[in-house]
């Protein structure tokens, strides 16, 4: 195999073989002869979840499937498919997704896998679009689970430990309009005072950071459905913190060229040219970068954030920027907003890894211990405590060893894990 990085370049897989299946037979095949395995998605994640010193399957050469139901409620699209190159086709069938997260750039099944996700009170991550998938077994069988049954909950966010998801039926709406707005410097402590009303003021709302100074966030991003029934709320609740309206389109890193930006300054677009950070035909965020996320629940939300902002000063030197968001409780066990409302306090850090791991623990430790790390991110959480922070932990292992009883899908990520 050729040297393969994932897409920021801070790791280099070390897998023998590098396959690209081109049909489900040839596939199942692969699969059925045995050794370890893992599948590869679009290279998005930042730690080795998706590595192995076996074979890794990479699903972009699988034929190409897009299927909306006879209800149009519902699409059957490729796992290995990435959010935008399914959001054109969608939204030419007059349809749409609830939400997306901040890159279109990332795959399906690598996504929901991972429990990653947008923002926004209403929504949820990813993965609760899920209404159905179709996984490879180790063994080479084609098992379909949809949901409601009885494995089904364990099986979205699965970290890639039951075998390869080939395809996902994913739920639809019909098609919408969101404009974007971004609000510059309101007040830290009067945000925090409001900290609901701030979340809740627009369709998806991130706050951006580079914690250079505590006392006012640098941007606030509000991507609001058309039509626009928050205006006046909007701009009265911003007049009230202190932040002043963007005259011109931002970064979520202050300086950087926004050319990369989907369009702000409160334009109507279509869905998937709003509610994603990125453009897709575009390299996203700054690249060259090491992420690291934690989700808590939004009752603790006021207190990590300001834990985080007592680390200002360690944190700020090695930070590109720092976005907190909010996602809509679900019931996916290994979801980071399983059973909760969930907050997430998401760093985006220059490419500096040995400096950010020996940063990481002190920030896990001022956070409260309800506090989820993001499975494709960098983080140095005790395993141990990592799995009691999620409630079906045993019930998910157990799922793991009957779809792959010889482990061949464990890697050191998951044996790290316990499984």
């Amino acid at each position: 195999m050729s040297a393969e990085r994932n897409w920021a370049g801070n790791l280099q897989y070390r897998a023998s073989t590098l396959a690209h299946p081109t049909s489900l037979d040839e596939l199942r095949a692969l699969v059925a002869r045995g050794g370890p395995m893992r599948v590869l998605g679009s290279r998005h994640c930042f730690n080795d979840i998706a590595d192995t010193d076996g074979t890794l399957i990479v699903l972009d050469r699988l034929p190409f499937l897009f299927e909306v139901n006879e209800q149009r409620d519902a699409v059957r699209v490729s796992g290995g498919l990435r959010y935008g190159d399914i959001s054109s086709h969608l939204d030419a069938a007059g349809l749409a997704i609830a939400n997306l997260a901040s890159l279109p750039h990332i795959s399906i099944a690598g996504a929901t896998a991972t429990g990653t996700h947008g923002s926004g009170d209403a929504l949820g991550s990813l993965a609760s679009a899920v209404r159905a998938l179709t996984i490879v077994t180790p063994s080479g069988d084609v098992r379909e689970l949809r949901r409601g049954d009885a494995d089904f909950n364990g099986a979205v966010v699965a970290l890639g430990a039951l075998g390869v998801v080939v395809d996902i039926t994913l739920d639809v709406e019909p098609t919408y309009d969101v404009a974007q707005h971004v609000f510059e410097r309101p007040n830290w402590d009067d945000v925090l005072a409001d900290f609901d009303a701030v979340t809740s003021i627009g369709t998806s709302v991130s706050l951006f950071s580079r914690w250079g100074q505590t006392e006012v966030v640098d941007q606030i991003w509000v991507k609001q459905r058309q039509p626009d029934t928050q205006r006046e709320a909007r701009d009265a609740l911003f007049a009230r913190l202190g932040a002043q309206p963007a005259v011109t389109k931002r970064h979520p890193i202050l300086g950087v060229d926004p050319v990369a930006c989907t369009d702000q300054l409160g334009v109507p677009g279509p869905w998937f040219e709003r509610l994603a950070h990125f453009k897709l035909e575009h390299t996203p965020s700054a690249g060259a970068e090491i992420q690291s996320e934690y989700l808590v629940p939004r009752a603790d939300a006021v207190v990590a954030i300001r834990a985080v902002r007592e680390l200002a000063t360690q944190i700020a030197p090695l930070l590109l920027v720092n976005e907190i968001r909010t996602v809509r409780a679900d019931d996916l066990w290994l979801s980071s907003s399983y059973g909760t409302d969930a907050v997430g306090i998401h760093f985006t850090w220059k490419p500096e890894e040995e400096a950010v791991r020996a940063l990481l623990p002190t920030i896990e430790a001022a956070l409260p211990a309800t506090a989820r790390p993001h499975w494709g991110k960098v983080f140095t959480l005790d395993p141990v405590e990592v799995r009691s922070r999620y409630p079906r932990w045993d019930e998910f292992a157990a799922l793991a060893a009957d779809f792959d009883p010889e482990r061949r899908f464990v890697n050191p990520y998951l044996q790290r894990l316990g499984l």
